[in-house]
């Protein structure tokens, strides 16, 4: 039998602070999560300075910034996040982290996950697939914002590099 795994999600929900991020790491011990997920980038390797934000982020964080300035103030630095993974083994909780370009994927792979994050919009880029392919554990794949032809096509990637398909927990994110 598996066990259900539970995921408390930070995301980016320290807004670039890490003393939020390691508050929410007490906070989702506390709460009995195996796993704490945060998100781990580069912006400049993930967002163009002339990104325009979208309406929801207009509406939310107004038109004083673009979305890179947005996104750079969310940022962690990796350094933070030996701090975190460590507050996470002193919590008693799994940490886990979704890297979101090729540097992160490396940089979070110093800490051997078991698990793997991809998220949806990075189903169709072939490269971060082959990489996050060729590195140990398991794969979590979010399909959110992909069809079945995508993600089939994804897995296709995953295996042609190595990847076991058994080791790859597929995540369908529903919205109503």
């Amino acid at each position: 039998m598996n066990k259900v795994l539970i995921i408390a999600e930070a995301g980016v929900n320290h807004n670039g602070d890490i003393n939020k991020a390691l508050r929410l790491v007490e906070l989702a011990s506390q709460s009995g999560a195996d796993y704490i997920k945060f998100q781990t980038f580069k912006t400049e390797l993930n967002i163009s300075k002339k990104a325009k934000k979208a309406k929801y982020q207009e509406k939310n964080t107004g038109l004083n910034e673009t979305q890179f300035e947005m996104v750079k103030k969310l940022e962690l630095a990796f350094d933070d996040f030996v701090l975190i993974e460590k507050k996470c083994k002193e919590s008693n909780i799994g940490f886990m982290s979704t890297g979101f370009d090729i540097p992160s994927l490396d940089f979070l792979d110093t800490f051997s996950p078991e698990y793997y994050k991809i998220p949806s919009g990075e189903l169709t880029n072939k490269p971060y697939l082959e990489h996050v392919g060729k590195l140990a554990g398991k794969i979590i794949l979010s399909t959110g914002m992909a069809d079945l032809n995508e993600i089939k096509q994804a897995i296709f990637v995953l295996e042609k590099v190595g990847f076991n398909k058994n080791n790859i927990i597929i995540k369908k994110i529903q919205y109503e």
